[in-house]
């Protein structure tokens, strides 16, 4: 069983230590540690082409065929236009493709949308989600993930925490201008995780079905506040996972990233913005162009399902 780095205080997130590579006998352990406990992989992906097979096939060989970890992969086809979908379905995922969840739930947009949909398309108890543009994926961050929530019914979530190495463009810059700053003034408890905005993170479904998806990109950073609130700090968890590449995103491109996670933290605390109400809230560039933040939100699962038993009966 992974331990706490440190004794926990009430108000603190978690650090479990794990081993840095693991051994077949570990494993063999984590196998076992779920007792009829399910795993569901899901990878939200737009044009990944590049890099989603490999991904998939690593976790299905290793995870899933050479040991009974993972029970479900799934890929989410965010409406690529390149062959995402064929080489992740050839590579040996479930790829569902956004727009079926669409046609049943509404449209929406954003990387919350598309974790969202994951959740309603799966099944599996655990929960693990991983970005589609990784390049330094190793079967063990699957497992480091799961641990803790298979080990500790204290624990809802686990994110990642990994070094970016500054040769390869470095990353967390979202994070440490934005993020941080924000956490430091309004959730310092949650100021202990190193990656609050990472990609791969785990969480029990029982607890992800009763929360909104905000559909933009403070999706992390709301799960996180709304987590804590609900369970205490405590109940969020971080494991090192190592090294991450991944494909660099340019300033122009982060600034909307940015703008929406601020605007998703600051909702969160109550704080209230200047100015009419009912005004689409926007990223005002430059050069006087205004880009829309995407701050809609997605139902909580559990509510869906709720309405459709009663629909039913």
């Amino acid at each position: 069983m992974p331990r706490p780095r440190s004794a926990a205080s009430f108000d603190a997130v978690r650090t479990f230590d794990v081993p840095e590579r693991l051994a077949p006998a570990d494993l063999a352990r984590v196998a076992a540690a779920k007792s009829g406990r399910t795993v569901s992989v899901c990878i939200p992906c737009r044009d990944e082409a590049a890099t989603i097979g490999s991904l998939v096939s690593v976790i299905r060989k290793e995870l899933m065929d050479d040991m009974s970890i993972v029970d479900e992969l799934i890929v989410l086809d965010d409406r690529s236009t390149d062959d995402t979908a064929i080489v992740a379905a050839h590579a040996g995922a479930r790829v569902v493709g956004i727009d079926d969840v669409h046609d049943e739930h509404g449209d929406g947009h954003g990387k919350g949308n598309a974790l969202w949909a994951t959740l309603l398309v799966s099944s599996g108890d655990i929960v693990v989600w991983c970005d589609g543009d990784v390049t330094s994926f190793e079967p063990d961050w699957v497992v480091k993930l799961i641990t803790p929530l298979l080990d500790d019914p204290t624990v809802a979530m686990v994110k990642a925490l990994y070094h970016r190495p500054t040769k390869y463009g470095g990353g967390g810059r979202t994070t440490e201008l934005v993020a941080r700053p924000l956490m430091s003034r309004f959730f310092p408890a949650l100021t202990g995780l190193a990656q609050p905005l990472s990609g791969e993170y785990a969480a029990r479904r029982d607890v992800l079905e009763q929360l909104e998806f905000v559909q933009g990109w403070g999706v992390e950073m709301a799960l996180l506040i709304d987590i804590a609130a609900l369970h205490g700090a405590p109940a969020i968890g971080q494991v090192d996972l190592g090294s991450r590449l991944h494909r660099h995103r340019s300033l122009h491109s982060l600034s909307v990233q940015a703008a929406e996670v601020t605007a998703t933290m600051l909702d969160r605390a109550g704080v209230t913005t200047a100015g009419p109400k009912n005004v689409p809230q926007v990223l005002t560039r430059s050069d006087g162009s205004a880009v829309p933040l995407n701050l809609s939100t997605r139902p909580a699962v559990a509510s869906i399902a709720a309405v459709a038993d009663r629909a039913v009966s």
